[in-house]
């Protein structure tokens, strides 16, 4: 509760903040005048931007288990399901964190963490997880995700989503009726925004929220290397996180849920937009971080 706390003072102060700045720069006299008003703007920005993240932040864990088909693993059936529950535990108890729901779904290896909150949240591993790595290496991957669990980062990149949603939506519109002031300039009909609003808009929507994509993706990236730091941490020893890392360079990831791909253990397309650094570039930041460790 305390991060959510924090999430939702922190959305507050960045608006707080957007407003005080519009007021100083004058903005809120030049969008009064052409029908614009500021205060209702920040709370549209507020609602859209951040409201959407934190809904989509609360309602991530069923989410992801109805996307991705996750079985539960409540009762171990087998030797295996209780291998993983148990990897689970005791990894949460060395990480402080209350002990995640535990699933399974079927797909192309991979892995992934989820929930608004560290003490309930999921970790799920797939089938081709389990059926293609060694259980060190599994060891490592779930390792990976109660690092992320443990870091808060499910809370963190719902945060840095509403930041740029909330300046994407503010912007879009303030930019919006400057152009369409300037193309009205001169004409009688002042009644409301005019057409050259609502393309800029709809075109400024599009070109800041890849830019905006762009931002979130890269804080994803670097959150890749510290839940790898965080996985040799629990392990006691780096090795067996480059091993796991090493071998699902040579498989085919599967395809996660868009709503976990930033938390699972690989993902993305195109080096700006993707959500986790390539395999090498983890594997060497392990390697440089060894310093004589086995």
């Amino acid at each position: 509760m305390k991060r959510i706390f924090l999430f939702v003072m922190t959305n507050l102060a960045v608006v707080v903040v957007l407003g005080i700045v519009a007021n100083l720069l004058g903005v809120n006299r030049f969008l009064t005048p052409n029908g614009l008003d500021l205060k209702m703007l920040l709370g549209f920005a507020l609602v859209i931007g951040f409201g959407g993240a934190i809904i989509s932040l609360l309602i991530s864990k069923p989410v992801a288990k109805w996307s991705a088909g996750v079985r539960l693993i409540k009762e171990p059936q087998n030797a295996d399901e209780a291998w993983i529950y148990e990897t689970v535990r005791r990894l949460s108890d060395r990480a402080g964190i209350g002990m995640p729901e535990v699933g399974i779904f079927d797909g192309a290896p991979n892995a992934f963490a989820t929930g608004a909150f560290k003490n309930s949240a999921l970790v799920a591993v797939s089938t081709g997880l389990l059926q293609g790595m060694t259980r060190e290496e599994i060891e490592a991957v779930i390792g990976h995700e109660i690092a992320h669990i443990a870091n808060g980062d499910m809370v963190t990149m719902a945060l840095i989503q509403g930041v740029m949603n909330t300046f994407v939506v503010f912007l879009s519109r303030v930019i919006g009726y400057a152009v369409d002031s300037f193309l009205r300039k001169g004409s009688d009909n002042n009644s409301g925004p005019g057409i050259g609003y609502y393309v800029s808009t709809i075109v400024l929507d599009i070109v800041l929220g890849f830019a905006a994509a762009i931002v979130v993706a890269w804080f994803s990236r670097h959150r890749e290397f510290r839940a790898d730091a965080g996985s040799a941490e629990l392990l006691g020893r780096k090795q067996p996180m480059i091993n796991a890392l090493a071998r699902l360079g040579g498989m085919v990831p599967g395809e996660l849920p868009k709503s976990v791909q930033s938390f699972g253990i690989a993902g993305g397309v195109g080096k700006l937009f993707s959500s986790h650094p390539p395999i090498e570039e983890r594997i060497a930041a392990l390697q440089k971080a060894q310093a004589g460790q086995v």
